[in-house]
């Protein structure tokens, strides 16, 4: 099994959606069809059960089965499998590491806690006691807008002194704190935030954990290939070009309209979990992405 550092996790990598129908059952033939064309368009990571997958409405029954496929379809790849294994509680989140170790996952992905309110030294116990007890690399997840909780960075720096936490995927759109996070050393800074992901690499970010990237893979991936050699300007010319998809996948709660453009498209069926609601999309909204899609689909 490969061992995943620090210095592997940079370029453009995908929070993967669910693929479900209408009921609300995982569509496992469209996952792996999904996941095959990642590897196809060099998509650095797949993100199995994060925030776009729905993780909070999938059983662990389902995680294993969607992490099982991914393992299998990303050996011999260079494309990595990252598991979402966040929960409120530290031993659930030490049982779901424990089980994407044993099924061959590359790393997880563990956000803070939410609902509770935590301060800065209980983060920083909350992710050591986990991260004492794991043995597969951590990525820690910062995302104050859906948690309430914000893991700031003096005490990410504090946590990127254990072995085991490798990265974070900084969802917080703050020059400052990307900054404040490139300073890390042997540390991996993802950003969490498409709209500002270009920006946050040109202050010395390492790749994108995407949502965009379910539908232009390609294009995420040729800005983040133009950031990490320099050429900020032209990958500052092909995000304008790609800000009105962003502007649209965020209108609403996601993983809500990336799902209904990609049932609009043909990607996947339409489904999502209660008490999700899939977008209504309107025709002038779905002309205005379909073709640029469509170029990069046609060998989905």
């Amino acid at each position: 099994m490969r061992q995943t550092t620090a210095k592997d996790l940079s370029g453009s990598m995908v929070a993967l959606v669910t693929p479900m129908n209408s009921a609300g059952d995982i569509n496992h033939n469209q996952w792996q069809k999904l996941i095959q064309w990642h590897i196809s368009c060099g998509t650095r990571a797949i993100v199995v059960a994060g925030t776009t997958g729905e993780s909070a409405l999938l059983t662990e029954a389902e995680v294993t089965a969607l992490t099982t496929a991914a393992v299998d379809l990303c050996k011999d790849t260079d494309t990595r499998v990252i598991v979402g294994t966040g929960a409120i509680s530290p031993d659930r989140v030490i049982q779901a590491n424990q089980t994407a170790k044993q099924l061959g996952a590359d790393a997880v992905l563990v956000v803070t806690p939410y609902y509770l309110t935590l301060t800065q030294p209980a983060l920083l116990a909350h992710f050591t006691g986990i991260a004492e007890a794991s043995e597969i690399p951590i990525i820690l997840y910062n995302v104050p807008s859906r948690t309430g909780i914000d893991l700031q960075a003096k005490t990410t720096a504090q946590l990127a002194k254990l072995p085991q936490v490798i990265g974070i995927k900084e969802a917080k759109a703050d020059k400052q704190r990307i900054r404040e996070l490139v300073a890390i050393k042997d540390f991996a800074v993802l950003s969490g935030d498409d709209g500002t992901f270009v920006e946050a690499m040109g202050l010395g970010a390492h790749g994108v954990i995407s949502v965009a990237a379910n539908v232009r893979p390609i294009a995420i991936k040729k800005m983040c290939d133009h950031c990490l050699l320099g050429h900020q300007g032209e990958a500052q010319s092909l995000n304008q070009q790609v800000a009105p998809l962003y502007d649209y996948l965020f209108h609403e709660p996601n993983p809500c309209p990336v799902k209904a453009l990609m049932h609009a498209t043909d990607m996947i069926d339409a489904g999502i979990r209660a008490p999700l609601l899939l977008t209504e999309m309107k025709s002038s909204e779905l002309k205005k992405f379909n073709e640029s899609i469509r170029q990069e689909t046609h060998n989905l």
